[in-house]
C-alpha cells in the first residue's frame, strides 16, 4: 500500500524508536502534522511556544537519555528559529534530528512566502543536512540522518522536506542499516598506541585524567572508574563531563576550567602525564595555551580525529570510542599507589574550602548566596536529581556545588553558552527521565529569554522544578564589568516581572524566597509538590563566582578572590 510522504516521515521516526518529538506547526510542515494526528498514540508530540524551545527540549531529551532528540518546524522563520539550538548541539555533540518543512520544489529559490535556504544556513552547524524533494527518498534520508546523528561523535542533522514531497505517495520500506560512503568513524583503539600510553602511565609519578563529555556519550563511566581506581589517577571534569565520575569518590579531583576548583587547575601545570578522555581542550579549560601543561606528556583519547592536536599537542593520539579505549588501557596499566600526589589535591581543596566553599555555602549573615541554594538542593535531593542549567553565574554555581551521584545528571549549554537553554532543556530532560527529579536552575536574565515555555509546562502539567536565582542583574556580565571594566555596569541591571505571578498565570504554583530562614523549607515544599513548581529566590546582588582564571591567564594563575 502506498502512503504519503508525510506519513512516511512519521513511520520512519517510529522505526527509529522515537517516542517523543518537540515542535511547532506551520504552513509548509502541515502535512506532517496531519500524519502526527493519525499516529498520536504512537508518537507523543510536545507543542512548544517557540521553535527555539523545541530544539533545546530535544537537546535536553537527548542529553538525559543518550537517544537522538527530534524537533520539527515549518519553513522560513520556523526553521530559522531552530538555528541557535542546532549550533548549540553541534558545539556540545548532542545527537539531534531536526525536520523542517520547505516550500514546494517549483518555488524553491523564488523567494516564495516563508522560504529560507535552510540547507545553506545549516551547512556550517550540522554534521549533515539534506533537502528531500521526492516522497520516495524520505525513509532512506531519515535513516541516514539518524545514523549520522548518533554514530561516531554525535551531533545535529537537518532534513529539509519540500511540501510536494509530503503530498506525494510512495511505497514504504525502512532499513536502519545504511552505508554512508565517506562516513565510517573508527571506534577501535590502535593496540600500539594503547601500549605506548600504558607505558607512560605506568612510569608516571603525577598523572592527571581530564574527563570530558565524550565519556558520557560513549557510556564509558564504569570503564573510566575502573581505570582510575586501578592506576590511582585523580580525575578532573570539564563542564559537560560533570556527573560522569562520582563527586564523592576519593579520586575525584574537581571541576576544571575558568570557574572550576582550585586543585585541578593549579596542579594541571605540575602533572607529568595528562590523560584527556573525550574532551577538546576548550579555551575555558586551558587558559593561556602558551603556558598550558608544557611539562606534561599528553595522551588524548577522542573519537573525532579533528580534535587531536587542534588546540594542544599530544604525545600519544588514540582515535577511538572512549569505552573501548579505556577497557584496553585498563588491561595494560599496572596497579599503583600515589599518596603524595593525591595529598597535593587534598591540600589545595582544603584551602579552597576554607576561603570560598564554606563562606559561600554556610554564610553567617547577609543575603542568600547562590552557592547555598545549590548546596541545599543537593542535600535535599541527595545528589540524585537531573540538574539543567541556564548560562552564567547560575550555571557555574550549579557545576561547583551540586554533588552528582549518578551519570547524565548535569545538562547545560557548554560550547555555545546559550542563555535561555535551561527551561526548555529541562522540559526535554523530564520527558526523557520521567522518574527522576528534574530541576531547572536559571538566572533572572536567562529565564526571561524562554519564559514562554511555561506554557508548555502548563499544557503538559510537567512536574519540572524551576529555581530562579534572582540578583536583578545579568550576573556574569556584571562580574566581568566589576573586575575588568572598573565597575562600569553597562546594560546589565535587568528589569523583571513578578515571576511567581507569571507562573500563576500559567497555572503553575510557586513562591518567593527573600530570607535565609525560608530557604530550606521552600526547597522542601518544591520537591514534595506533585506538579510543576517555581521558586524565585532573591540572592546577593553582587555575588561573584570564584575561583576565576582571568582571560589570558594561565590555569595556575587562578584567583581565589
Amino acid at each position: 500500500m502506498k502512503i504519503t510522504g508525510s506519513e512516511a516521515v512519521i513511520k520512519s521516526l517510529l522505526e527509529e524508536g522515537v517516542d517523543v518529538a518537540f515542535g511547532y506547526p506551520g504552513g509548509s510542515i502541515m502535512p506532517v502534522y496531519d500524519a502526527i494526528y493519525k499516529y498520536q498514540k504512537e508518537l507523543k508530540h510536545v507543542l512548544v511556544r517557540h521553535e527555539q524551545g523545541a530544539v533545546h527540549a530535544a537537546e535536553g531529551y537527548a542529553a538525559a537519555t543518550g537517544k537522538v532528540g527530534v524537533c520539527i518546524a515549518t519553513s522560513g522563520p520556523g526553521a530559522l528559529n531552530l538555528m541557535t539550538g542546532i549550533a548549540d548541539a553541534m558545539m556540545d555533540s548532542i545527537p539531534l534530528v531536526a525536520i523542517t518543512g520547505q516550500v514546494a520544489e517549483p518555488l524553491v529559490g523564488t523567494d516564495a512566502f516563508q522560504e529560507a535556504d535552510v540547507i545553506g544556513v545549516t551547512t556550517p552547524i550540522t554534521k549533515w543536512n539534506h533537502q528531500v524533494t521526492r516522497a520516495v527518498d524520505i525513509p532512506h534520508t531519515i535513516a541516514i540522518a539518524f545514523h549520522i546523528a548518533r554514530t561516531g561523535r554525535p551531533g545535529p542533522v537537518v532534513v529539509d522536506i519540500t511540501k510536494n514531497a509530503m503530498f506525494e505517495t510512495t511505497e514504504f520500506s525502512y532499513n536502519k542499516q545504511v552505508n554512508v560512503r565517506g562516513f565510517k568513524p573508527n571506534t577501535d583503539p590502535n593496540p600500539h598506541q594503547i601500549r605506548l600510553a600504558a607505558e607512560l602511565i605506568n612510569n608516571a609519578k603525577a598523572p592527571l585524567m581530564l574527563v570530558g563529555h565524550g565519556v558520557t556519550l560513549a557510556q564509558a563511566e564504569k570503564e573510566l572508574l575502573a581505570f582510575a581506581e586501578k592506576a590511582q589517577i585523580p580525575a578532573a571534569s570539564t563542564l559537560l563531563g560533570l556527573s560522569a565520575f562520582p563527586v564523592d569518590h576519593p579520586l575525584y579531583a574537581g571541576f576544571l576550567g575558568m570557574h572550576g576548583n582550585y586543585a585541578p587547575n593549579m596542579l594541571t601545570n605540575q602533572a607529568d602525564v595528562i590523560i584527556a578522555v573525550g574532551m577538546r581542550f576548550d579555551d575555558r579549560v586551558t587558559g593561556r595555551l602558551a603556558d598550558y601543561a608544557k611539562q606534561a606528556k599528553i595522551i588524548h583519547i577522542d573519537i573525532d580525529p579533528a580534535e587531536l592536536n587542534k588546540n594542544v599537542k599530544a604525545e600519544i593520539l588514540i582515535v577511538a570510542d572512549a569505552k573501548l579505549a579505556l577497557q584496553e588501557l585498563t588491561t595494560k596499566t599496572k596497579k599503583a599507589t600515589r599518596p603524595e600526589w593525591l595529598a597535593q589535591f587534598a591540600k589545595f581543596h582544603k584551602e579552597e574550602k576554607k576561603q570560598i566553599i564554606d563562606p559561600e555555602t554556610k554564610p553567617a549573615k547577609g543575603a542568600i548566596t547562590m552557592a547555598e541554594i545549590i548546596d541545599t538542593i543537593s542535600r535535599e535531593t541527595r545528589g540524585d536529581a537531573v540538574v539543567v542549567t541556564d548560562v552564567g553565574q547560575n550555571q557555574m554555581k550549579s557545576a561547583r556545588y551540586y554533588r552528582f551521584k549518578k551519570n547524565r545528571s548535569f545538562i547545560s549549554s557548554g560550547g555555545a553558552g546559550t542563555m535561555g537553554f535551561g527551561l526548555p532543556a529541562a522540559i526535554g530532560a523530564k520527558f526523557g527521565q520521567p522518574d527522576r527529579e528534574v530541576i531547572a536552575v536559571s538566572g533572572d536574565g536567562g529565564f526571561q529569554m524562554t519564559i514562554q515555555e511555561l506554557g508548555t509546562v502548563m499544557q503538559e502539567n510537567l512536574p519540572v522544578k524551576m529555581v530562579i536565582m534572582n540578583n536583578h542583574y545579568l550576573g556574569m556580565v556584571r562580574q566581568w564589568q566589576e573586575l575588568f571594566f572598573d565597575k562600569r555596569y553597562s546594560a546589565v541591571d535587568i528589569g523583571q516581572p513578578d515571576f511567581v505571578a507569571v507562573a500563576k498565570a500559567y497555572k503553575i504554583s510557586g513562591e518567593e524566597v527573600t530570607k535565609r530562614s525560608q530557604l530550606k523549607e521552600a526547597i522542601t515544599r518544591m520537591l514534595q509538590y506533585q506538579g510543576p513548581y517555581l521558586l524565585n529566590i532573591f540572592v546577593e546582588r553582587e555575588e561573584n563566582v570564584f575561583p576565576m582564571i582571568p582571560t589570558g591567564a594561565a590555569v595556575d594563575e587562578i584567583r581565589l578572590k
